[in-house]
């Protein structure tokens, strides 16, 4: 089971802990406003007041056992930097922080946190990509390079097996799931026919999903 520490309960915080518990992770949620913590308290695996800005705090909660810690407070620049070095003192393995703007984001990088979110960037630009393009259901960006994209089967597509389409090879991207009304098909197999009702998922650099979305 993979365990987490969310810091910081704000709305991000505390859905983030919320959905990472109904995937079966075990969470220590943590704020220093008990308000917040006791409106979590059910929801998570376990949930504390306390100051993450504080080392001992930290050390006494055992965060160094966790697969990773999210940093959840991304108002506060001082914080999240000393708190940062704290879990990286620690030898937290994996850490995630939010951040509030660009400027933030670098800070952050510097201090070598694993990844860096701005969770209004990112969901202005899954908005936009779904706007520009009208085929395009979601997307979700995995690096600077490479994303997830999820579109209905093209026209020309349907009635093809995958291995006739043979899209890794011709356009560069990999079909890792097909959505067809209640059911998911992943990892579907060369001789799966894509139907007309199929939705796509494709895993993929930028110029290949851009180049899928124009099909």
């Amino acid at each position: 089971m993979k365990t987490y520490v969310v810091i910081g309960l704000g709305r991000f915080g505390s859905a983030l802990s919320r959905q990472l518990c109904m995937l079966g992770a075990e969470v220590l949620a943590m704020d220093v406003q008990t308000s917040l913590v006791q409106q979590l308290a059910n929801d998570v695996t376990q949930a504390v007041v306390g100051d993450a800005q504080d080392k001992e705090v930290l050390r006494s909660l055992g965060v160094r056992n966790f697969d990773c810690a999210v940093i959840a407070i991304g108002d506060n620049l001082a914080a999240s930097v000393l708190i940062t070095m704290n879990l990286k003192e620690l030898g937290v393995p994996y850490i995630v922080c939010k951040a509030h703007d660009e400027t933030h984001r670098r800070v952050l990088e510097k201090l070598g946190v694993d990844r860096v979110v701005i969770p209004e960037q990112e969901h202005a630009q899954r908005l936009g990509r779904s706007l520009f393009s009208h085929n395009v259901l979601d997307y979700i960006e995995l690096s600077e390079d490479y994303g997830i994209l999820e579109v209905p089967s093209p026209k020309d597509w349907v009635g093809k097996t995958l291995k006739e389409l043979n899209v890794r090879a011709k356009l560069g991207v990999n079909i890792i799931a097909v959505e067809n009304g209640k059911s998911t098909n992943v990892s579907p197999a060369a001789d799966y026919r894509i139907q007309k009702e199929d939705i796509l998922v494709v895993l993929g650099d930028n110029y290949a999903l851009e180049a899928m979305q124009k099909l």
